[in-house]
């Protein structure tokens, strides 16, 4: 069983008195269901409703919630005088009315917890006629991130290990190759699941294939019209060429699509979080404003499926440093993912940072907003003499707070840019990405 770090947010609104319906968001495979029926053990009570079953949408058939409400109870054995009841809702975006009635969950029967969730949620929202803005409470769940594969698989000396503050260096070398085992499999909990029983690469190979192939299955339901079907289809079989590079809409995978054509089906594809488009700031403080104007940078759902669908997986193997192959893509890829999977607010969103001037174009990984600053993060395994738009932000930007992740050991440097500017650097491990803002705090009480 693969326990998920978000069981702590789900028992922090279980357990405050006014919570609302809460959905969870994510991709379809990420383990919502699986997550829900865990947190169901904290619950004397708990009905499980799939709206892709015809005899669970019949329940829901009637136009009145206290009808629906008492078939629910009849049918399912429960009683809102037995205790605390969890009413979990799956795919409710196969009914769209049903997501309107979560204000009325919420105001008629206060005493069940509601929770839903829906891969495809957004793609419906033109359907509900009252959707209950105010009245309903959101989380988002993305693929594992580095200290649930860690619990996964029983390491539980290395994740304790993992959480002291500043790490010791005694654990980086066995914390460097599981993470890296980690990013060459991915976060996709089926995957980690098989790996863990089998601990052979090679026999969770078919599985990358069919999830592959069920969000290429998926696809009509993301689509309006054959035309866009077309086009998404050919995104997802293209994007993991395109994953971590900034990207332009015409002609996408050297195809013969207009702007606006894959602009749409692109936009489909993230409602769905299948890809994620992270858009740039040039701003260097608070608040890390998107510019929407500028070309994006093309996150896949999963850095496995990416090794699997790129045939890079064997390549990995037995390397010391991710940095060392594909020009870098497959760990920034997954830093980038790890950033995300910590966080599980629906709006948060990674952003990068650029400058782009006539002859002085820069690019930066990664900027953490954190503590009133805007910090610039990036992952290079090169000396600091390279971090050449490292230097370029920090002689521009109010603070002397810089953060690298690498593949070397913990410490902390001071360094000065070619104009003689000094900027305190943090090294981190790439293992402590899911640590970032523990080690921010420390970063800049410390220093």
């Amino acid at each position: 069983m693969i326990v998920r770090s978000i069981i702590n947010e789900l028992l922090k609104w279980k357990n405050r008195n006014d919570h609302k319906p809460l959905i969870i968001r994510g991709a379809r495979q990420v383990g919502k269901t699986t997550l829900i029926d865990q947190f169901a053990d904290h619950y004397d009570q708990y009905v499980y409703i799939n709206l892709e079953r015809s005899k669970h949408r019949r329940i829901f058939d009637n136009e009145h919630l206290d009808v629906v409400m008492n078939s629910l109870l009849l049918e399912y054995k429960v009683s809102l005088s037995k205790g605390s009841l969890l009413l979990f809702i799956d795919e409710i975006q196969e009914l769209p009315k049903v997501i309107g009635w979560l204000r009325y969950f919420y105001e008629d029967f206060p005493q069940v917890d509601v929770v839903a969730a829906g891969s495809l949620l957004e793609h419906v929202l033109d359907e509900v006629n009252s959707f209950p803005v105010g009245r309903v409470e959101y989380l988002t769940l993305g693929p594992l991130e580095f200290e649930e594969y860690l619990r996964a698989l029983g390491e539980d000396q290395a994740l304790e290990l993992l959480t002291n503050l500043p790490i010791e260096s005694y654990a980086h070398e066995k914390l460097l190759r599981l993470f890296n085992e980690f990013a060459i499999i991915g976060g996709m909990p089926e995957i980690v699941a098989r790996f863990v029983m089998s601990k052979d690469y090679t026999e969770i190979q078919p599985y990358y294939g069919a999830l592959i192939k069920s969000y290429d299955d998926d696809v009509v339901k993301y689509a309006r019209n054959p035309t866009e079907r077309k086009i998404i289809r050919h995104i997802i079989r293209t994007a993991p060429r395109e994953a971590d590079r900034r990207i332009t809409f015409q002609n996408f995978g050297n195809s013969n699509y207009r702007s606006r054509e894959v602009g749409e089906a692109m936009h489909s594809l993230a409602q769905a979080r299948v890809i994620h488009l992270i858009y740039p700031t040039t701003k260097t403080s608070p608040p890390a404003e998107e510019d929407i104007k500028k070309a994006p940078r093309l996150q896949y759902l999963d850095t496995g499926l990416l090794n699997f669908s790129l045939g890079i997986q064997k390549d990995l193997l037995g390397l010391e440093d991710l940095n060392n192959i594909y020009k870098g893509k497959v760990i920034q890829h997954m830093i980038t993912q790890q950033l995300m999977s910590i966080h599980y607010d629906p709006l948060f969103r990674p952003t990068f940072w650029v400058r782009q001037k006539p002859g002085a174009q820069s690019e930066l990984d990664l900027v953490l907003a954190h503590g009133g600053y805007l910090i610039p993060m990036e992952v290079k395994s090169g000396p600091f003499g390279k971090l050449r738009s490292l230097h370029q932000y920090m002689e521009v930007c109010d603070h002397h707070y810089a953060i690298r992740l690498y593949a070397g050991k913990f410490h902390v440097e001071n360094v000065k840019t070619p104009t003689g500017r000094t900027f305190t650097l943090l090294n981190l491990p790439y293992y402590l990405i899911t640590r970032i803002r523990e080690y921010a705090d420390w970063f800049i009480n410390e220093h």
